[in-house]
């Protein structure tokens, strides 16, 4: 019987060809899913975005989703944001950022305690959604905003400029993390966020009386231009502005009476929980979570999307501190 020699090159050939096919299917899941799915996002748009809660969006100048350009930030890629551009560098670097991770062993604080002065009345805005989730953002004329219901602390004054909901929690308490948190989000005179006043929202039995004041929960609003379940050809596909709900009355007190006026709370100093992430928000966080009626958190949910920043180490933040 004859033996046929072995190709050393081709030997060499093969052995190399494996190593490279073994290197490339052991990076896709790490590298080039997470490139695809950034690169969706990576059209040029400004860090006020209309899809960024920091000033633009939820809870921003109009509150609705106004522009067709998505944004360049994902909130299932949030550990690189500080990556994505220069303006956005306080996302990695910043000594403050928000959420972080609360526990009763962090104690309540026994300072900054906010007291409240015109949720005791009905307020006029649009309801909508702000690409995330549901959003109210309060009436008022342009550039004016002390005639808003405010928040008063230590020698602070700030006015609530609307609210929107995170769907899961930002923050999580004691290691669990609620389905969704509801923000009040409050400006200075001048419009600058400057503190948050945020509350958990889980099910349970009975009816959460501030969500059944308000109309149908409105979608989110899908890739293409299109809400979920929605005729693809009900709509233009360029056209990404959700529904907006306008002159909606409602009372904001509702939600404090639900949580005993923030009487307990967790507090520190933060940031906003998207790009760019700029600091200088005072977080309140109360203890009392605001329970909803089953359908409620399934309305809630079913007009949400994944919006929940990873929580960041405590550095600076001065939980609860004077």
């Amino acid at each position: 019987m004859i033996r046929q020699k072995r190709n050393p090159f081709c030997s060499s050939l093969l052995f190399v060809s494996l190593l490279l096919f073994t290197s490339v299917s052991g990076c896709a899941d790490h590298t080039g899913r997470q490139r695809g799915h950034l690169s969706k996002r990576q059209q040029a748009n400004s860090p006020n975005g209309p899809n960024s809660p920091n000033g633009r969006g939820p809870s921003g100048t109009n509150g609705t989703n106004s522009s067709s350009v998505t944004p360049d930030w994902a909130y299932d890629a949030s550990y690189d944001w500080g990556a994505l551009q220069p303006d956005y560098a306080e996302c990695q670097t910043g000594t403050q950022q928000s959420p972080i991770a609360l526990s009763l062993t962090n104690g309540l604080s026994l300072y900054h305690h906010p007291t409240f002065q015109g949720y005791d009345r009905n307020v006029s805005g649009n309801w909508t959604n702000w690409g995330y989730g549901p959003a109210f953002t309060l009436a008022h004329p342009p550039d004016e905003y002390t005639g808003l219901p405010s928040a008063h602390w230590d020698n602070e004054t700030a006015y609530l400029k609307g609210w929107h909901i995170h769907a899961p929690a930002d923050h999580s308490v004691g290691g669990d993390r609620s389905k969704a948190e509801l923000h009040l989000v409050h400006v200075n005179s001048k419009g600058k966020e400057v503190a948050v006043l945020a509350v958990r929202l889980d099910p349970g039995t009975s009816t959460m009386p501030f969500f059944a004041q308000l109309p149908k929960m409105v979608p989110f609003v899908t890739g293409r231009g299109r809400t979920p379940n929605q005729d693809p050809a009900s709509r233009p596909e360029d056209d990404m502005k959700p529904a907006v709900v306008q002159d909606v009355q409602m009372d904001v007190g509702l939600l404090l009476a639900g949580v005993l006026h923030f009487n307990e709370f967790w507090t520190y100093k933060g940031s906003l929980t998207s790009p760019p992430c700029s600091q200088g928000i005072r977080w309140f966080m109360a203890r009392t979570i605001a329970f909803t009626s089953v359908d409620q958190m399934r309305a809630i949910l079913g007009a949400c999307t994944f919006s929940a920043r990873a929580e960041q180490e405590v550095w600076l933040h001065e939980i609860n501190s004077a």
